[in-house]
């Protein structure tokens, strides 16, 4: 090791004074998301167990902000009938994983579960670093789409009075190859709603489980190819880091691989029942960030070439996160690999943000828009059966979804159960119910989405 003598104590002492005042210009957050399959509902085992595993992965990537999504739903109240993980159990994860790998550092937003799903998605963050402000706007759909509003705790904040806002769109979209309509239905209504509340898009980022095949679907084109650029979100690894170029279709293609994040199992029975097999072959989860975070325009920006797939070193090509038969997997310590195997079979993605003090108060005006509503949940209603005619009117929202419906009679008997051809808004069912009062669950193979009752003359 050598070591540089300064021999001018003037050009020294400015040295220290340069290096510092470096030091004191920026800050970094480490922005993770992470589909954890049900963690709460303990499919894959005790929830204990799997505090630990997180522990492990929160003590190696050391993320500030961190979206988990697919987490078990947990009761928004009392007599939440929907819940599938404890009471209280967003508070065990921070007690027993964020906070027992870096202690009082965490904290977690408000949770919602307006669509009445048996998963969510639930934000933690740095307190340090961070405070929480407001859920912007929420949308809901299988799972809740929630756009929460962060501020960065700037050392210069009693002074200026004024800093740096961050919002973040959490995201869980529907699976399979033949869903690419719900997902284009999803993204295209959370659009619309970011859309009501902004004038474009501020410092904000759009992560999580979307599920994506390709460039090409519509999902996919309504974040980063809108019609209005002003809301338009940009995928890192394309722009502005050039490493791949549209259009693109990643799904079981080698040459996409170290960015793969499902799955980090090659059996879907092994480690647990929960969760795919098969190796790394999608690239579902993605972190998407708008034009004001590339550009630094407003005191926050994405630092070029920091995002990546925690654990995939890019060998896991149709193998698992641990398999060593072809390469051993460097990307992270062995018992950081072993947790990552277990938690969960998708990978984690992770991007990095420079933060700049705002020294002087002054910045581009905020394009959040005040007083607009926070959310709207448009209900499922129907028509009592005329001439053997169930009439179901559905929200333009749950055009394509997956919608079964159970009637139920007034002593809690099943008495038919149908799946909806949900293509028209307006569903006809021939209905030849015995005369009665009777009770109409509408779900989802996820959620429950409402009950209602009716009398058949």
């Amino acid at each position: 090791m050598s070591y540089k003598i300064f021999r001018h104590p003037f050009l020294f002492l400015l040295f220290v004074i340069c290096a510092n005042a470096s030091g004191a210009q920026t800050d970094t957050l480490r922005v993770m998301g992470y589909n954890v399959l049900y963690y709460g509902n303990g499919c894959q085992g005790p929830n204990g167990r799997y505090h630990t595993y997180l522990k492990t992965i929160a003590g190696f990537t050391n993320p500030d902000i961190i979206s988990l999504e697919k987490m078990a739903s947990i009761p928004v109240s009392a007599d939440d009938k929907n819940a599938t993980a404890p009471i209280g159990f967003a508070d065990s994860i921070l007690a027993y994983a964020f906070n027992a790998a870096f202690p009082g550092r965490y904290a977690y937003c408000p949770f919602t579960n307006a669509s009445r799903s048996n998963n969510m998605a639930v934000l933690f963050y740095d307190q340090h670093k961070l405070g929480f402000v407001s859920i912007v706007s929420s949308y809901a759909n299988l799972t809740d789409f929630n756009t929460y509003k962060l501020y960065y705790k700037d050392p210069n904040l009693a002074k200026t009075h004024d800093t740096t806002f961050l919002y973040l769109t959490l995201n869980h979209d529907k699976s399979g190859d033949e869903n690419e309509a719900v997902r284009g239905a999803q993204i295209a209504e959370e659009m619309k709603h970011i859309k009501e509340h902004f004038t474009r898009l501020p410092n904000m980022i759009n992560i999580g489980d979307f599920n994506l095949h390709s460039s090409s679907e519509s999902c996919y084109q309504a974040l980063t190819q809108p019609a209005d650029t002003n809301f338009r979100f940009s995928d890192p690894p394309f722009f502005p880091d050039h490493i791949f170029s549209y259009p693109a279709e990643w799904n079981h293609n080698p040459d996409f691989a170290a960015y793969f994040t499902t799955s980090t199992r090659e059996s879907a029975g092994i480690p647990n029942s929960c969760g795919t097999g098969g190796g790394a072959k999608g690239w579902y989860d993605h972190i998407f960030v708008s034009d004001w975070l590339v550009n630094n325009t407003d005191y926050i920006r994405y630092i070029p070439h920091s995002y990546h797939t925690v654990g995939n070193d890019g060998n896991r090509f149709k193998i698992s996160i641990d398999n060593r038969n072809t390469h051993i997997n460097n990307a992270a310590p062995p018992d950081v690999i072993e947790a990552l195997y277990q938690m969960s079979n998708k990978y984690p993605v992770m991007l990095s943000l420079e933060v700049t003090p705002n020294t002087k108060g002054t910045g581009p005006a905020n394009p959040e828009i005040a007083g607009v509503k926070i959310f709207t949940r448009e209900e499922i209603t129907l028509d009592n059966p005329v001439n053997d005619q169930l009439i179901i009117h559905l929200p333009d929202a749950m055009k394509g979804e997956e919608i079964s419906l159970e009637c139920v009679d007034a002593d809690g008997n099943s008495r038919m159960k149908k799946k909806l051809n949900t293509k028209n808004t307006d569903i006809h069912l021939n209905c030849k119910l015995a005369p009665g009062t009777y009770t109409a669950r509408f779900y989802t193979e996820h959620n429950a989405i409402t009950e209602i009752k009716f009398t058949k003359q």
